[in-house]
């Protein structure tokens, strides 16, 4: 295992974040996983005992239980660990204000979080998402507040575009608030969109990325091929459709290259390869991983450590890249005299190859 310095802060993260979405199995989460205290325990064992230092979670899933078995199973290790939840969803039927980023619901949030979970403090809390309609200072002044506090003690944002990123990187510096230390996406080989702004903003401005669904819900473990019965027991299987695939003759082809390099590389699966791609990538901090099974997890665990060869980085990055939208193409031609290291993030690698 490996450890990163979140962004501008002072926060040492594994690189690889164990993800607690599995435990629960409350409303539609049932498609994920319906873990309990006990198997929840056991994998956060296993996760501590090869260096994990970050739990991951949200108010959100399963309507607060997971957060309740989180509470459960990690009863005598919190000095042994970071932990971050989210708030901006209802965790029930609350009325209208039981949603968003407004004072009301985070504060309200926050205290709920912490009951559910049986500790004091949130070493990190994500936005879980975008409000377009609370004021920035109002949203801001919340966390600061529980950072004084002494509830929470970073923020982060999730699933954020960049222009809220810096839209609330320039309120946090107008009004001297918090300023979020890193941003949570989603990134995958097959879903690289977030090159073309987020990974750049990660870069510029030192708001790192920790990715969500890392090998895209199961679809990047090597089980789903071309011609071959979609197989059973997986979140896809369940009509859990997040991440969505829009282009499956693509993702076939990113399957293909990435099991060969795996059988190329002594003791590798598709799973392992495809996490040491990310965290190759500049701007990735950490990547989060979840698992059903102990079997699941062990193997996950063991791409902390993988560190790809060039002419298997190469093979990965020809097979899944895409087209440049506007106006990255057009920077592309008339900008490249003198770019940056955010806009080589966005546009480098078709830049060395002319595509």
């Amino acid at each position: 295992m490996h450890y990163r310095t979140l962004g501008r802060s002072g926060l040492k993260v594994s690189n690889l974040v164990l993800g607690t979405m599995t435990i629960g199995g409350g409303g539609a989460f049932a498609k994920v996983g319906d873990q309990d205290a006990a198997m929840g325990a056991r994998l956060i064992d296993m996760a501590l005992e090869a260096g994990v230092n970050m739990l991951d979670t949200a108010d959100i899933y399963s309507a607060g239980i997971c957060e309740e078995r989180l509470g459960e199973a990690i009863k005598g290790r919190r000095n042994r660990l970071l932990l971050a939840s989210k708030v901006r969803f209802p965790t029930g039927d609350k009325g209208p204000n039981d949603r968003g980023l407004s004072r009301h619901h985070i504060i309200e949030a926050c205290e709920a979080s912490l009951r559910r979970l049986g500790t004091d403090y949130l070493d990190l809390y994500w936005c879980h998402s975008w409000d377009g309609q609370t004021p920035l200072d109002e949203t801001l002044r919340a966390f600061d507040d529980l950072v004084g506090a002494g509830k929470i003690r970073y923020l982060g944002v999730s699933n954020f575009s960049a222009w809220h990123i810096m839209k609330m990187l320039a309120a946090a510096e107008r009004e001297s608030r918090i300023r979020p230390v890193a941003q949570q996406i989603h990134y995958t080989l097959e879903a690289r969109e977030a090159e073309h702004e987020l990974l750049p903003v990660a870069v510029d401005q030192g708001i790192e990325a920790v990715i969500w669904s890392p090998i895209a819900g199961g679809l990047l473990t090597g089980k789903y091929r071309r011609g071959k019965p979609q197989p059973e027991g997986t979140r896809h299987a369940a009509e859990w459709n997040e991440p969505p695939v829009t282009d499956l003759e693509r993702l076939y082809d990113i399957v293909e290259v990435l099991v060969e390099v795996a059988d190329g590389l002594p003791g590798a699966s598709p799973v392992q390869v495809g996490l040491a791609w990310l965290l190759a990538q500049p701007g990735v901090n950490s990547l989060i991983v979840g698992a059903r099974t102990e079997a699941q997890l062990a193997e996950t665990l063991k791409a902390a450590d993988l560190t790809l060869p060039q002419e298997a980085l190469d093979r990965l990055e020809a097979v899944s890249r895409r087209p440049l939208p506007y106006p990255l193409w057009h920077q592309m031609r008339t900008a490249a005299d003198r770019p940056s290291p955010a806009d080589l993030v966005a546009y480098g690698a078709h830049l060395k190859d002319g595509s």
